[in-house]
């Protein structure tokens, strides 16, 4: 019994990071589902943006999307959510007819501003990005042009983001790569699990208004399109570029909130996880719901291990297991070493860390989630 429950525990760990992946590469290949392009620039173009104290980029940002090269009409709605500095002042003072502005007393954060933006939208095509990042010039036109295929609900862009220069983050930053290959081949077999929240583009009638403390609005907004029959494809080509690093510490944060929001939406959706209800089931389970579950394989791999390492095979893998960890653990701990047999393995426990406490994080605070984190002064959460 110890060897079934510990091969099952590494198949199960396997699959959640390498066999789904390499199962919708297959199936992106074997089976691919393309869609047409071609949307008319002339029917016009949204763009929502939802911030909070971003005086001192906003106008850059502002700038950025005017110059993409877009031919049609364009509307740019900013969100002020509570801004307490002079984000109003630099909005209005940015000479662009193109621009409106929308104010809130209070900080409500992202999912509340979208609820306000999205019915004021004069465009069916809305983009939904965020003030820290920038887009290339081209970004708007690769946005748009798939929604000339009437299945096509929603459109996810390509984020780039400033390679980190330490240990673990490298592995992260590994992480990050091989997860948007994986929307690559989603997208091309039916649909992504989730879009980048930086850049993606929604039909303005197909938006839901969402719960205010909706913790993963860029996935919840997707595949809700998706669960009423269209498709979320990703479109790599149009790219927002990120200025910061993903550091250990930001990355630890920020897969902390992702990994909470798994669990709400869990809670909340629990008809996405019924084949007779999602046709996207199994890709939601194994891309997402999954990997929550991996610390808890992990450990039950280990303890099994220790159980029966009097077994030569048992024995062989609770060794790899303590070089993974110690490796790991090394390059957590000291900093700058540029060696992937430490990197990849420092990456994937922080990863594996942030899932751990999640779990306790969202038992414990499951009906006030928005108190764990505090928007950032750039952006709205």
């Amino acid at each position: 019994m110890i060897i079934i429950g510990l091969l099952l525990s590494l198949v199960l760990i396997g699959y959640s990071f390498a066999g789904y992946p390499l199962l919708m590469g297959l199936l992106a290949r074997w089976f691919p589902k393309p869609w047409k392009e071609g949307f008319d620039a002339e029917k016009g173009l949204s763009i929502v943006l939802c911030v909070h104290n971003a005086e001192a980029i906003i106008r850059e940002r502002l700038q950025n999307l005017l110059d993409c090269t877009w031919v049609g009409p364009l509307e740019i709605i900013v969100v002020c959510d509570g801004c307490t500095d002079g984000t109003v002042k630099a909005i209005q003072d940015f000479a662009a007819s193109q621009v409106l502005v929308l104010e809130t007393e209070t900080k409500s954060g992202k999912p509340a501003g979208l609820n306000l933006a999205l019915p004021q939208c004069s465009h069916d095509i809305v983009v939904l990005a965020d003030a820290r990042q920038s887009f290339a010039k081209d970004a708007l036109q690769k946005l748009a042009a798939p929604f000339a295929d009437s299945e096509v609900g929603a459109v996810s862009g390509l984020l780039e983001i400033a390679a980190s220069a330490a240990g673990g983050g490298r592995g992260v930053d590994l992480y990050w790569k091989l997860e948007t290959k994986l929307r690559a081949f989603e997208g091309r077999f039916d649909s992504v699990i989730g879009c980048t929240g930086a850049i993606c583009t929604i039909r303005r009638d197909l938006f839901e208004p969402l719960p205010v403390d909706t913790l993963l609005d860029d996935v919840v907004i997707p595949m809700r399109i998706a669960h009423r029959g269209h498709r979320v494809i990703y479109e790599p080509a149009a790219k927002a570029f990120d200025p910061q690093q993903l550091e250990p510490e930001k990355e630890k944060k920020r897969k902390l909130r992702t990994l909470v929001g798994n669990f709400q939406m869990i809670e909340r959706y629990p008809a996405w996880m019924l084949p007779w209800r999602n046709r996207l089931w199994w890709m939601l389970i194994s891309h997402k719901y999954l990997r929550l579950l991996v610390p808890w394989l992990m450990i039950a791999a280990f303890v099994l291990s220790v159980m029966g390492a009097g077994h030569p095979f048992v024995r062989v893998v609770l060794i790899l297991q303590l070089l993974c960890y110690a490796a790991g653990l090394l390059g957590s701990v000291v900093k700058g070493i540029p060696s992937r047999f430490v990197s990849i393995p420092a990456g994937f426990l922080l990863l594996q860390a942030s899932c751990f406490m999640a779990f306790f994080a969202y038992v414990r605070h499951r009906r006030d989630l928005l108190a764990l984190w505090q928007p950032s002064s750039t952006s709205t959460p």
